[in-house]
């Protein structure tokens, strides 16, 4: 069975909407909201427990660890400010 995933870019359409620091800001606010706030990262831990925020439920944790995996730079298995910015766009 093929799985086929419709995805649409918006953030063109965020850019021209908030303008460039408006964007930036939302995004950092995105990484605010999903980290941990006494390590200032992405952890395992805060996206698992944030996920419910960001509608996903059931997610899996082989899947959060892939997407903690796709944007983690440095290997420290977290995602910082700038790792996270990166893997959004």
């Amino acid at each position: 069975m093929e799985v086929v995933v419709d995805f649409e870019d918006y953030f063109p359409s965020m850019v021209e909407s908030m303008g460039a620091e408006g964007f930036i800001m939302e995004l950092c606010n995105g990484f605010r909201l999903l980290m941990d706030v006494e390590r200032g990262l992405i952890t395992f831990e805060s996206l698992k427990r944030n996920s419910v925020v960001l509608g996903l439920n059931d997610l899996r944790d082989d899947e959060i660890v892939g997407m903690l995996s796709e944007g983690d730079l440095d290997g420290d298995g977290a995602l910082n400010q700038v790792e996270f910015c990166i893997l959004m766009f």
